[in-house]
């Protein structure tokens, strides 16, 4: 790179900061009239495709640090609701199954993020987020960046990017979750398209779980549940493999086996 070019890169750089900072101060202004202050809202929007577990990032107008998608919350309005908000205007999706996990209060939480602003930046003071995950139907999903972020993009759980603050460990607790809700919770069913094979079923557990499964144990255990439609029709491979079957949740009878608990261990 020469020289000049370095320089240009270094000035549209600053100008970038520059102007993120400026729309920061901005939306801090409305902020402190608008939203209770020191209590926010993340949100772990998980999705499946391709055989990966994919997490729903923002990225920074001026850096290429990533974020989960969060907000706050309005001064007459229910913590619920405004994590269905800040979901719908991120997603696009409606009827997403949302959990709240757990709240995450490290004093010094933003400090870094946030030490070139001033003091009185309502982003900059100390905040208490609330975490909730979502499971949402990955072809229904239309990721929408926010005012302060360049791109929103799925990213792949296992090779996540940078990420600010305390949000890779906030990701790390959810996925904690989902593994310790796996058999009382509807997440293959919120994950999952309508039809799905056993091979994709089984990589979205293995996945959740961290470990490899036995394939034809995966299988019996799957079916046993009677919780599974199998298909009159097959995955179309276009190989000379065969095309895996086609399976579907049935829902009432996969409702009922979680309200008991599917009592098994991986």
């Amino acid at each position: 790179m020469s020289t000049s070019n370095y320089i240009e890169n270094i000035n549209a750089s600053a100008k970038a900061k520059q102007e993120t900072m400026e729309k920061f101060k901005e939306l801090s202004e409305e902020a402190w009239q608008l939203y209770l202050l020191h209590v926010s809202i993340d949100c772990v929007v998980f999705g499946f495709h391709d055989f990966t577990l994919k997490v729903l990032l923002l990225k920074g107008l001026h850096d290429d640090s990533w974020a989960l998608p969060g907000g706050y919350i309005g001064n007459e309005e229910d913590i619920d609701d405004s994590a269905i908000r800040t979901l719908k205007e991120r997603t696009g999706a409606e009827n997403i199954y949302l959990e709240q996990f757990r709240a995450f209060g490290s004093p010094n939480r933003s400090e870094h993020y946030f030490s070139e602003f001033p003091d009185t930046l309502w982003h900059k003071q100390r905040f208490v987020t609330i975490g909730y995950y979502a499971l949402v139907d990955y072809t229904l999903v239309l990721p929408k960046p926010d005012s302060i972020s360049s791109s929103c993009e799925w990213k792949d759980i296992e090779n996540l990017p940078s990420l600010i603050m305390d949000h890779k460990y906030i990701i790390d607790q959810a996925l904690t979750t989902l593994r310790m809700q796996l058999s009382h919770k509807p997440i293959g069913y919120s994950l999952l398209p309508d039809k799905f094979t056993m091979p994709e079923l089984q990589k979205l557990y293995e996945i959740i779980l961290g470990k490899k499964l036995n394939r034809g144990n995966f299988y019996r255990k799957m079916m046993g549940y009677d919780i599974l439609d199998k298909l009159d029709e097959s995955r179309k491979s276009g190989g000379a493999h065969k095309s895996p079957n086609l399976y579907r949740f049935n829902k009432e009878k996969y409702e009922n086996a979680l309200s008991n608990g599917l009592k098994e261990s991986w």
